[in-house]
């Protein structure tokens, strides 16, 4: 039993009425969801990293070379607000990590650019991020990994 099975039971005793069951289901995946972000995040923290810039660093490792993007392209990848990723963007430039340069497709605009050391921070912190993601799954078996990743891409297409 989990700590979920915990709850659940003392529904079913209290309420044996209503069908928790969406509530197990949904309650695990909430908890999972803590305790995989906690170990990913000290991985990102043995980088100088925070999930949140990382997330900036990998979109543009992502885009391949030259690792140049738009803010709104960062935005549309990372979706966060445009607040929100000006602050990411401000935090990253100081910490010598990415760029703001002249956009020549828009003299208006800045185009957004890992710098040298911010494409060698983010090639150390994805090669452990996918290192530590093998290990956090190595409790489950291959076919269960694809049957659960079958079912999460099910219920995450229906919201998106």
């Amino acid at each position: 039993m989990d700590h979920v099975d915990k709850i659940l039971a003392q529904w079913m005793r209290e309420r044996p009425d209503l069908d928790v069951s969406a509530m197990g289901l949904l309650g695990r995946l909430a908890r999972l969801r803590a305790h995989l972000a906690r170990e990913i995040e000290k991985i990102f923290t043995e980088h100088g990293l925070t999930s949140a810039s990382f997330d900036v660093l990998a979109a543009l490792r992502r885009s391949g070379p030259p690792f140049q993007l738009s803010p709104g392209d960062l935005m549309a990848t990372t979706m966060v607000t445009s607040g929100t990723m000006t602050n990411r963007i401000d935090q990253l430039e100081k910490a010598g990590l990415v760029e703001r340069l002249d956009n020549p497709d828009d003299r208006r605009g800045v185009i957004i650019g890992l710098t040298e050391e911010g494409l060698k921070r983010v090639e150390a912190a994805v090669t452990d991020h996918v290192a530590n993601q093998h290990h956090l799954l190595e409790c489950l078996e291959t076919k269960d990994r694809q049957a659960l990743d079958g079912l999460l891409r099910k219920l995450l297409a229906a919201f998106e």
